[in-house]
């Protein structure tokens, strides 16, 4: 058994749902083009760390210069068809994305990148170099992902797993090692376009392009400051994030719900009140969502955000 066989085996056992691998060379010439008139758009919004270190979001070996290799791997966070309800809110929930109702997935992957580490110490020795990257590094991981061959890009953006559908958080360990990569998997969304047909806001636009800046997910949690009341109203009552372009896709509804039990989920995450919500304190957010990424939001974020919603309720005929 190679030792890129022998990573991704121990990245299975590890808790992890997929690994794969690619060179650390820079993500094709193609995509970079496609990603910089996506900037250029304005379709980043207010997420001004897209537009920072270009340089090493589009090329691995820019965070770690002796670079030959990227283990990706992905972690399934769908939610088992049959779960615990969430609380009765009397009738004023919030939504919150299926990924938010789990404990934040950085710390709970980095930790298991690191034993994967360790695994590789013991088998190449403790003079490789490497770096975990979970999400927060300036790093093209779905280019990456498709290149490990863990899916494709759909038309919402996201990585498809044929199996495991679109609910895939990622990682990676960007290392010095020559390991042998895999290949990456065919386009497959053909002609299907329901994900397009459910977004609320028309941020999956028809030509293709993602308008990030009309995302309830990127309005919800990235977004500082008033939303337009045009896509305001558009938010129905989901509080935090949006899952409506992923529930739509055929390759989602068709997944297997999560193995990892440790990954720790939070039934009563599902929906919050949304009049509890506006009374939160700073000491009150914070210790009721340290381990969540609902924290990301901000407390004036969440405020906001509950404001909205039950301004649609009430608008509601």
């Amino acid at each position: 058994m190679s030792l890129s066989q022998e990573i991704k085996r121990k990245t299975i056992e590890l808790g992890f749902d997929l690994a794969g691998v690619t060179d650390a060379a820079p993500i094709d010439a193609r995509q970079a083009e496609i990603f910089a008139e996506w900037l250029k758009s304005g379709f980043a919004g207010q997420m001004d760390y897209m537009r920072r270190n270009l340089d090493k979001r589009l090329a691995p070996a820019r965070l770690l210069k002796s670079a030959r290799s990227v283990i990706v791997i992905g972690l399934n966070y769908t939610l088992p068809r049959r779960r615990p309800e969430p609380p009765d809110t009397a009738g004023l929930a919030g939504r919150v994305a299926r990924y938010a109702q789990y404990e934040d997935y950085h710390p709970f992957v980095k930790e298991r990148l690191s034993g994967l580490v360790d695994f590789i110490t013991s088998r190449a020795g403790d003079s490789f170099g490497f770096k975990i990257c979970v999400d927060s590094a300036p790093l093209a991981e779905r280019a990456l992902a498709v290149r490990a061959g863990l899916g494709f890009i759909g038309k919402n953006h996201m990585l498809i797993n044929p199996e495991l559908g679109c609910e895939i958080l990622l990682g990676e360990i960007i290392t010095d090692l020559e390991l042998c990569p895999d290949k990456p998997v065919a386009k497959l969304c053909s002609d299907c376009t329901k994900c397009l047909d459910a977004c609320p806001t028309g941020a999956l636009r028809p030509d293709g392009q993602f308008d990030a800046a009309k995302c309830i997910n990127y309005l919800t949690i990235e977004h500082h400051g008033p939303i337009a009341s045009e896509l305001a109203q558009k938010m129905a009552n989901r509080l935090f994030g949006c899952d409506e372009c992923v529930l739509a896709c055929p390759y989602q509804n068709a997944a297997r719900a999560r193995g990892n039990e440790q990954f720790r989920f939070y039934a009563d995450r599902a929906e919050l009140n949304l009049e509890e919500v506006l009374v939160l304190t700073e000491e009150s957010f914070e210790a009721r969502f340290a381990d969540s990424p609902i924290k990301r939001a901000g407390l004036d974020g969440l405020k906001r955000n509950a404001a909205i919603c039950l301004a649609n309720m009430a608008a509601e005929p």
